[in-house]
């Protein structure tokens, strides 16, 4: 009888489900907890700046809840999710700036904070969310297209992303009937790209959008709706949707 009940399906829509969005102060995360917030879900933003998640709750209205946290304590993601309490779907979009550059001027300690924040955190997330999961929930993590089609001085870009996908399969193994899944978005105007100018940025916008098949990079917007997607449909696991405007195809 427990079996079947792990197994039960999802309810369609979001509506009272309870959903957690690490990283969920801004960018895409903050655009997920919008979509889903419009679907009737009751909404934890968590994230390492309290005045970012104050202005998050704000904009979220309703129930939402705001909670900050250092992802990149472990102890800290394990207390947390023990007081969190039971819920149905979490969702990692968390990440610094993009570390860009060739590998003969990478400063490797930054790039071991990236997979700190970027992995180590994500998995210990998994790890300590899994028990308070209920049934028919799932989680979606981030990946980025930097892992199947890297461009010179993406190698740490590109190494971060390959790991993550790696996880996402090897978690939806482990944690079944859990179902896990990844996001891979193409270049999205958000605040990953806040250590160029604001001149620069705007130019690699309108640079990078002339080369894809839309005519334009993505909008949080259009990244959000498929974790959404993922988080409502009940049969995928595993998987990891890239949704990057064609890039991977020219």
């Amino acid at each position: 009888m427990e079996q079947e009940d792990q197994n039960i399906k999802p309810e369609p829509g979001l509506r009272n489900k309870r959903v957690v969005v690490l990283g969920g102060s801004s960018g895409i995360g903050l655009a997920v907890a919008q979509q889903a917030a419009e679907q009737g879900a009751e909404l934890v933003v968590v994230s390492s700046d309290a005045q970012r998640i104050q202005r998050a709750v704000t904009t979220l209205g309703g129930s939402a809840e705001g909670r900050t946290l250092d992802l990149t304590d472990e102890h800290a993601i394990e207390a947390f999710f023990q007081k969190l309490g039971s819920f149905d779907h979490l969702v990692y979009t968390a990440g610094d700036s993009l570390q860009l550059g060739e590998l003969a001027v990478t400063d490797l300690k930054k790039a071991r904070h990236a997979f700190e924040l970027r992995y180590w955190a994500a998995l210990a997330s998994a790890k300590y969310a899994a028990a308070q999961i209920r049934a028919g929930g799932s989680i979606v993590l981030t990946s980025g297209i930097a892992g199947q089609r890297p461009r010179k001085g993406w190698v740490l870009s590109a190494s971060v992303c390959g790991a993550t996908e790696a996880l996402t399969r090897a978690l939806a193994v482990e944690l079944a009937p859990i179902r896990v899944n990844a996001v891979s978005p193409g270049v999205v105007r958000t605040n990953l790209w806040q250590n160029m100018s604001e001149q620069d940025r705007e130019s690699m916008y309108v640079r990078v959008g002339k080369t894809l098949l839309v005519s334009r990079v993505g909008e949080a917007s259009d990244i959000a709706r498929v974790y959404l997607y993922l988080m409502q449909e009940g049969f995928s696991t595993g998987q990891i949707v890239v949704v990057d405007g064609g890039t991977l195809l020219v």
